[in-house]
């Protein structure tokens, strides 16, 4: 019996956990010893799951109960034009699907991107929230803990920042619902996503609350920050990264790349992207800035939930007499180049092609670089579904592709 085998037969039997087996075996020793115990307890077969490519020790941080991996494909756009704050050049954009037609939309306004001189991009704010809810006896009690957090900003920021080498505390901001007071904390998180770091700062700030004022802790995460939620105040006061990004197309690269025209794409753009999403109650007002967020997420190893945030994007479609303006602005796209599940081989493979592997010089450009380029990218599958919805070819495109 081999050691994989005599560990899923310590499972059954009860000896041990599913938990455990890392505790008494290499960590690959351990991921078969699972799928042997899966494979007897069900019909699966798990062959495919268990042929990965790298030591399963690196996943440690990123997962529990490991057995393999799920591999979702992996394509390539561009190159994609950038002019950004942070992003200079041409990019090749990874993007992890298994959505056909997707990386072929994006890729084609990759292509009008490119042949308009690019597209600019910048982010216009960046922070990361954690915003903790206390209980109060009542109102007067509220205005006692307010008035404290204005007067000792110093004091939280010291508290924050004492957990955390990189991260900083840019703001608290404070809300009173009868007994319950938020205090939503903002971070600069530099080439972090910065949740964990966000959380573990929020709690020692939180500390020094409770020891000052009135206030109880109930619950570190009061919802009001708001992490994988669709959220008003995400949309409003962003998350992470907010960025925006444009390009203006000439009309005749509209009309014969695109196969429509300035006055066709902004018609369906208002009618559906606006006037459709707004009927919807959205809190989303374009195509599919989704569709990019989620397939680079996966190609670079964010948070793949955060998507939520992600597609809290407007997309807005302007026809002027030389062509066609159009911007995708995402108001909370939550992303790194550090930490997480960008050191994962394959996801840092993604992110060296882009060129944005690890921290950047000065610490936050590679994350602000990476926020530009999936902005860009997202603009590009924008223009692309519009132009083909005004031209009435997205069923056609979908049939071609044989999807």
């Amino acid at each position: 019996m081999s050691d994989a085998d005599d560990l899923a037969e310590q499972v059954r039997t009860g000896d041990l956990r599913l938990h455990e087996l890392e505790d008494h075996a290499d960590h690959d020793t351990a991921a078969a010893a699972r799928r042997r115990l899966l494979e007897s307890a069900t019909d699966a077969d798990l062959d495919a799951v268990g042929d990965y490519g790298f030591d399963a020790a690196v996943a440690d941080p990123n997962i529990e109960n490991m057995v393999g991996t799920a591999e979702v494909p992996l394509g390539v756009a561009g190159p994609l034009a950038v002019d950004g704050g942070a992003a200079d050049g041409e990019y090749y954009l990874p993007l992890a699907t298994t959505e056909g037609a997707l990386v072929a939309s994006v890729n084609r306004g990759c292509s009008v991107i490119s042949a308009s001189g690019g597209a600019d991009a910048r982010v216009t704010a960046s922070g990361m929230t954690r915003a903790p809810v206390f209980s109060v006896t009542g109102i007067a009690e509220a205005e006692e803990v307010v008035e404290w957090v204005a007067d000792n900003r110093d004091r939280l920021a010291e508290a924050a920042e004492s957990t955390t080498n990189h991260g900083e505390l840019l703001d608290v901001d404070p809300y009173v619902v009868g007994d319950s007071v938020f205090l939503r904390f903002v971070y600069d998180t530099k080439d972090a996503m910065g949740m964990n770091m966000a959380t573990i700062a929020t709690g020692e700030a939180a500390s020094l609350v409770e020891a000052e004022t009135p206030a109880d802790l109930v619950a570190l995460s009061g919802n009001l920050c708001t992490d994988k939620k669709p959220a008003a105040i995400n949309a409003v006061e962003g998350r992470g990264r907010s960025v925006t990004a444009d390009v203006l197309v000439p009309r005749e690269t509209v009309e014969e790349r695109l196969h429509t025209t300035p006055e066709a794409i902004a018609e369906a753009n208002t009618r559906k992207n606006l006037v459709g999403s707004a009927k919807a109650g959205s809190l989303g007002f374009n195509a599919q800035a989704a569709n990019v967020v989620a397939a680079a997420f996966l190609a670079t190893g964010q948070d793949e939930a955060q998507v939520v945030e992600g597609a809290n994007a407007i997309t807005t479609v302007e026809a002027r007499e030389d062509g066609l303006y159009a911007s995708v602005s995402l108001a909370s796209l939550e992303v790194g180049t550090v930490g997480g599940g960008t050191k994962l081989p394959t996801q840092s493979e993604a992110l060296d092609v882009l060129g944005l592997r690890g921290g950047g010089d000065p610490a936050g450009s590679n994350a602000d670089a990476l926020a530009e380029v999936v902005a860009v990218g997202a603009l590009a599958g924008e223009l692309s579904l519009l132009a083909a919805l005004a031209s009435r070819h997205l069923s056609s495109a979908h049939e071609d592709l044989g999807r």
